[in-house]
């Protein structure tokens, strides 16, 4: 690679590639889950649940050792383990005994199944814009659009960022709503001196084959409150069929799945929670690095970590000022990309999928929108998320911090190949 590669033609105009060989994929799995997950499979028990009021209606000895060993990592009195954070979070807005037509306020910036599990028990999605510098839920759009019918709020910790808790638990306890704190993708994070996630009524982590530390697919269910706890177990694991036995006296959503993870899987998370501090840390550390390379960059905004937080960095949010650089997005997307820069386009703004803007969920006639439950027309017209939506459209750009293992000099050569096209802008226009 010459010295003057900054200067020299683009490649998407017929220079030479800065990244010419790809990064290596991540991987956190070592031999120490090869050795657990082969342990579980000569065993024979590769699960112990029943779904029957049982002692083995809590699940396996790794089940068990791996939400103990959670509930020591997080600081928090449970850890309920399920068989992918959608499943999680269908089991959170279940426990907290959320009503049909009751509404939740969400982020419109994040997965889709975080709307989807508050859709799954006929509840309203409500969306809430988010802020501008961690692409959180902003707590001031959350007062705006509390209403009667609001029962619950879901922070959605994105990109590795600790939402703003402090003043959402304030909101929450204002006007009496549970808050559940979606932090799939922030793992390590701290806010304040906890750990991010831990600071809802209820909290969680995604364990899918591409986050920090993982078990193919899985979640991690935290609380402190017993009865939400015990709910999410009966959630988990058939409900209606334990509850007689169990004597469990309050039946609201006691409709039960099989959410369960199993013995395997458990066996790996057991031994890569012992690695997320040394895998967030490195993380961390590439973040620095890109920060520290990429920081004088004219028109190129770099990750904000607001004071008393840390940042796990499952993705690297980038923001483009486009009347400065005066180049579409796209165009610039397309010359990283030429150069061998892998981007994430981040989220599609969940408020503007066909689903909420037709109103159609469950059959073809708007339920739960057009029926008797839902007490009001819930507007999810483009326009009521404007951050969010000038986001997707034409500012956002982000590295996916966790589909490579990348090293100073893989940090280096994405710099190099920023600053060769910034250097070029002129060509692009």
């Amino acid at each position: 690679m010459s010295t003057n590669a900054t200067h020299e033609r683009l490649a998407l105009l017929g220079g030479e590639k800065t990244i010419m060989t790809p990064f290596k994929r991540y991987n956190s799995i070592g031999v120490e889950e090869v050795q657990a997950a082969k342990q579980v499979v000569e065993s024979g028990v590769l699960s112990q649940f029943l779904g029957c009021w049982d002692p083995d209606f809590y699940g396996g000895p790794k089940v068990q050792e791996f939400e103990r060993a959670c509930e020591a990592h997080f600081g928090v009195k449970h850890a309920i383990t399920v068989n992918s954070w959608t499943s999680g979070l269908i089991a959170a807005v279940g426990a907290i005994g959320i009503e049909p037509g009751d509404e939740i306020i969400v982020s419109p910036w994040t997965m889709c199944a975080s709307a989807t599990a508050i859709l799954h028990w006929n509840a309203i999605p409500v969306f809430a814009d988010i802020e501008a510098n961690t692409f959180c839920l902003n707590p001031k759009s959350v007062e705006a659009n509390i209403t009667p019918y609001t029962k619950a709020i879901m922070a959605v910790d994105i990109f590795g960022h600790s939402a703003d808790m402090e003043a959402l638990m304030a909101i929450a306890r204002k006007h009496g709503l549970k808050v559940i704190s979606d932090t799939a993708q922030a793992p390590g994070a701290m806010y304040k001196g906890k750990y991010a996630g831990t600071l809802a009524d209820i909290g969680g982590y995604s364990l899918n084959y591409h986050k920090h530390i993982h078990t193919g697919e899985g979640g991690i269910l935290v609380t402190d409150d017993d009865d939400l706890a015990e709910r999410m177990r009966l959630i988990r694991n058939h409900a209606e069929a334990v509850v007689g036995d169990k004597g469990v006296t309050d039946l609201r959503n006691m409709v039960g799945y099989n959410f369960r993870l199993g013995e395997i899987e458990c066996a790996i998370g057991i031994e890569q929670l012992k690695k997320l501090k040394t895998l967030v840390a490195a993380r961390r550390h590439a973040a620095e690095r890109l920060t520290k390379g990429l920081a004088n960059l004219p028109g190129l905004r770099t990750p904000v970590v607001m004071a008393d937080c840390t940042h796990s960095y499952y993705i690297y949010p980038l923001i483009l000022d486009i009347k400065q650089l005066g180049v579409a997005r796209a165009r610039i997307c397309e010359a990283l990309a030429a150069e061998g820069v892998g981007l994430s386009p981040g989220y599609q703004n969940v408020h503007l999928l066909p689903m909420y803007q037709q109103k159609i969920a469950y059959g073809s006639r708007g339920f739960p929108w057009t029926s008797d439950i839902c007490h009001r027309d819930v507007d999810y017209a483009k326009g009521i998320c404007p951050v969010a939506e000038e986001l997707h459209e034409s500012t956002y750009l982000g590295l996916e911090m966790c589909v490579h293992e990348l090293s100073g000099q893989d940090i280096d050569l994405i710099v190099m190949a920023f600053a060769k096209v910034w250097n070029q802008m002129e060509s692009l226009r």
